[in-house]
């Protein structure tokens, strides 16, 4: 008598990893978007608060990988490289890579959009499956995770472009102004694809806004479209 299926095997998925899950219920929650759920709840067994716990863990693991592999560059120099490593493009890459993508469950309406391999939903992924393993094993193994991952692009996250919120910072702050200031100012959308609205404040300037799937990434595209309105390059 031959088995239901439930979908690809995940211990291949696993293995590209690097990770044995004791706990595979965490690996499932960090592949599962609010829409596969019969019953969407921001406390259901999805991945987002997963990702917020796997965004502060990958923080930390890169930080302390940055610290001690650039032992002469200073804050500045570290925080630039620190920011290009944990941004969602660079997470989305680490996803693919993994080759999560078949192992993501989602809404049927979600399916036919192709959310499935769009950036953010890959780095939202990457994060939840950081945290999943630091619950599921500890600080140390997700560590070792993310070095596996992110060690082979250490050396060129100095090319990588500025983060735009710590280039307007330090524009302001040579300007001799306040550190600037993000505000939302709107939200639209379904809960499970929400449209952020967020404005970069600097005193003396009119406030820039932006939009963005999270508060995150409207904050870093109002940055960015702060600092192209005053012609300062993010690239510099």
């Amino acid at each position: 008598m031959s088995s239901k299926r439930a979908g690809p095997d995940l211990s291949l998925l696993e293995d590209a990893i690097g990770h044995q899950f004791s706990d595979r219920s965490l690996l499932e929650r960090a592949l599962t978007h609010i829409s596969a759920l019969k019953t969407p709840s921001p406390h259901g067994p999805h991945y987002e608060r997963l990702e917020f716990l796997g965004d502060r863990v990958l923080g930390l693991a890169i930080s302390d990988l940055l610290y001690r592999r650039f032992i002469d560059e200073d804050e500045g120099a570290l925080s630039r490289r620190l920011a290009s490593l944990v941004r969602k493009e660079t997470c989305a890459a680490i996803a693919d890579q993994w080759g999560v993508s078949p192992y993501i469950k989602l809404g049927p309406g979600e399916r036919q959009s192709g959310l499935r391999k769009k950036g953010v939903l890959l780095g939202d992924i990457c994060e939840a499956i950081i945290a999943a393993i630091y619950l599921d094993a500890g600080y140390q193994e997700a560590r070792s995770c993310v070095e596996r991952a992110f060690t082979p692009l250490l050396d060129n996250s100095n090319s990588a472009k500025r983060d735009a919120k710590s280039a307007l910072q330090e524009w302001a702050l040579a300007q001799g102004l306040p550190v600037p200031l993000y505000r939302e100012m709107g939200r639209s959308g379904p809960d499970h694809a929400p449209v952020f609205v967020m404005a970069a404040i600097v005193e003396g300037h009119p406030p820039v806004e932006a939009e963005g799937s999270s508060k995150k990434h409207a904050e870093h595209a109002a940055a960015e479209a702060f600092l192209k309105g005053i012609r300062v390059d993010v690239d510099r």
